[in-house]
């Protein structure tokens, strides 16, 4: 299996999936104890969830598990929120803090993942990127995430709906982060924070640069939202996603047509 699968558009809009992805190579799964098989920390349907919302968007999508390593974190192994619980480039231990393996990789193991997965994905993810900014002028990367709702190694309480993150305001233009904001805001039934827990990830802080064209959000959606439980079997629930997909819809519709406004040059 290649690591990396790109559905290539003309749209302006790139949406990144790296942690919908289910594939354990073999030497990996052997390592993991019957805990991190379960892979409870996935993206659960996200690339389900948003497809077909926006005619002509790209897609790149991670196809192994974020256990094998991380495509949303730092490639130098730096946290992306010092001094709070989170997980690492290749996690130790799920979103509850408990050890996922039984042979921990090593350093070198860990670079080899990294050149082997991580690399690849975001050598897509660029290559994508700056194609549709050559055909635009501008390209918005959208990357669509997902967690459970109540994670007390992580955050209090229950986490909002919709959990946008643009590392508060400095990876896209302010009519990007305001349009998604208002249609989160206005969704009937749902709630939503800005730059609240989740702030955006390494994707979008490293390719987010509204100076050079290249605009950058994170939405993190509350598994709640469009899961018919939040616990295997981690069931797709038609009616409930079908209602959050018309937001999305709106969402992805709306970064398409800001793009011509976003002052890029073709």
């Amino acid at each position: 299996m290649t690591p990396v699968e790109v559905t290539r558009g003309d749209s302006p809009v790139v949406l990144g999936l790296p942690h919908t992805g289910t594939w354990l190579p073999d030497d990996i799964s052997a390592r993991l104890n019957e805990r991190g098989r379960g892979l409870d920390d996935t993206d659960w349907h996200i690339h389900t969830l948003y497809e077909g919302l926006l005619p002509g968007a790209t897609t790149v999508r991670a196809t192994f598990h974020r256990y094998v390593i991380d495509a949303n974190r730092d490639p130098s192994g730096a946290s992306l929120y010092p001094g709070q619980n989170t997980t690492g480039l290749v996690p130790l231990t799920d979103f509850d803090g408990v050890d996922i393996w039984d042979t921990p990789p090593s350093e070198a193991e860990v670079e080899e993942r990294r050149l082997a997965f991580h690399a690849p994905y975001h050598a897509a993810i660029e290559a994508e990127l700056e194609r549709v900014r050559a055909i635009h002028g501008v390209a918005i990367l959208y990357d669509c995430h997902s967690i459970r709702s109540h994670i007390p190694f992580l955050f209090d309480g229950t986490l909002p709906d919709f959990n946008i993150g643009t590392n508060n305001g400095t990876t896209c233009a302010p009519v990007i982060e305001a349009a998604v904001r208002d249609i989160c805001d206005g969704a009937e039934g749902y709630t939503s924070t800005l730059n609240g827990r989740f702030k955006g990830g390494w994707t979008t802080r490293h390719y987010g640069r509204p100076d050079e064209g290249l605009h950058a959000i994170q939405m993190e959606l509350a598994q709640s939202t469009y899961l018919t439980a939040e616990q295997a079997p981690w069931a797709y629930d038609e009616t409930k996603a079908g209602r959050l997909r018309g937001h999305l819809s709106d969402i992805l519709q709306s970064l398409a047509d800001l793009a011509p406004t976003l002052g890029g040059s073709k």
